[in-house]
Parts: structure tokens; sequence; C-alpha cells
């Protein structure tokens, strides 16, 4: 099965149906960044530290699987030379309308987040990564090509999500899949099929030596990092926090 072309059609029919993270940031959000009012987030609800982020203006920043029209506005109207490279025509989309809208000057490219051949070697001084490696289902390379393509003394912000979350029956949490979690090998074939006739995004869960030590692998040295929840009510809110957010570095030598 092709993994990014499905995933690719299941997050354009997203932006049809208006998820939450396909709508595009509001006039009034640009005003109060404007204002020096503004907060982004890797994860569903807790905006990340701004003593995370080096002085932003003028920064070359790559939002990794950042489309939708959110993250991307927010650091072009604060400044940045921003890049939105996404999977989805149609989150890119969204980025272009806020662009146009205020004259950001967003350069968009459209491709699989596990391949960054499209950009050379130390391009880039941030990359934003929101919480969307649940969706490819190899995460290694994604870190080997942030490595690549960041300068030395860079900075990789990303997402990452508890493997046990999705390990756990949504409603009983008696755990009931083995590690790590994938739609395509842990999900009986009707339900399995059932996601593709909904067009929903397939999903992977990664192990916490992928996500993280992963990261050390391909050579960052990781300098921060904090828990979060939801952003709609989870029993396993309850229990413990389902997602990361880390800030990792490339050392310079």
């Amino acid at each position: 099965m092709d993994i990014v072309k499905h995933n690719k059609s299941a997050w354009d029919s997203y932006v049809e149906k208006q998820d939450r993270w396909t709508i595009p940031v509001k006039d009034e959000e640009l005003k109060n960044v404007r204002n020096g009012k503004w907060g982004i987030v890797l994860t569903p609800n807790k905006p990340v530290p701004k003593n995370w982020f080096p002085a932003l203006n003028g920064l070359k920043v790559l939002g990794l699987a950042s489309g939708g029209g959110q993250q991307g506005p927010i650091l072009a109207t604060l400044g940045a030379d921003v890049t939105i490279f996404d999977n989805s025509e149609k989150q890119l989309q969204q980025d272009k309308i806020v662009s146009e809208k205020f004259n950001l000057d967003i350069k968009t490219v459209q491709g699989d987040m596990k391949d960054l051949a499209v950009f050379a070697d130390n391009s880039f001084d941030l990359i934003f990564n929101p919480c969307s490696i649940v969706f490819v289902d190899n995460v290694l390379p994604v870190w080997r090509e942030c490595f690549r393509v960041l300068k030395p003394g860079g900075v990789l912000m990303t997402g990452l999500i508890n493997p046990i979350a999705l390990q756990l029956d949504e409603e009983s949490l008696k755990l009931i899949y083995k590690q790590p979690f994938s739609d395509l090998h842990s999900l009986s074939k009707e339900a399995l099929e059932a996601l593709k006739n909904e067009n929903e995004p397939l999903v992977f869960g990664h192990s916490l030596t992928d996500q993280i030590g992963g990261q050390l692998d391909a050579g960052f040295a990781l300098t921060a990092m904090f828990e979060d929840n939801w952003d709609v009510e989870n029993i396993r809110d309850n229990f413990f926090p389902s997602f990361i957010g880390t800030r990792a570095v490339k050392p310079i030598i």
C-alpha cells in the first residue's frame, strides 16, 4: 500500500471537512502577533516556550509537515523566512491563502517528510515539526533528513506521541496492541478497511527509542522537552500525558 499517497488524500479531505488542524489563523490572531502576543504549538495544547526560539527576524525556518496556515503565518509575521513542507496540497493551500492575504511571502513545497532532497544541506536555522510523525511508517529517515538540512547550531522542534497512548483501548484503557502500534499491522483487516474507506489518515506509533533515541543517533543534542495532553476530552489525560515536545540542536563542530 502507498502510505504517502493515502495520507495525502486523507489530509486533503480533512481540509474539506474543516478539521481543527486545517483551519488557518484569523486576522485578529495575526494582529495580536504584530502586537507581541503570540504562541504556537507542537502538541495539542501547550504553547512552545518562547525561550526555545532563536531570534526570529530573518531566521530561515522550515515548517515540516506543518501545512494548514497555522504556525507558518505566525512565524512569518514575526519576521522569519518561512518555507512550509507538507504532504497535502490542500493544507499547503491554506498557507498560500494567508500568505497572499497578508503579503507574508511564505514558500510552500509538497512532498514526503522522509525525503527532503529538494533542500540542500545546511539550508535552515530552525525546523518546526508539529506532531505529525505518527503519519509516517519509519521516523528514522525524518531525523536524518532534518539533521542534514539544518545549519550547524540549527534547532529542531518536534511533537511526539507517547507510544503507549496508541496501544490502549480508548474506552477501557486495556493494553491491547503491541509496540509499535501500526494501523497497517495492529488492526483487524475489517478495521483497516473501514479506515481506508472513510479516508482516514493511517497512524503509526513509534517507540521512544526511535522518537528520542533516533534524534540522538542522527547527531542531535536534546536540549529541552515538555509533556502535553489531548485537545479534546480524552480518558488518557486522567492517567498520563500522551504528547511530548522536544527541542534538539545540531552541534557546531
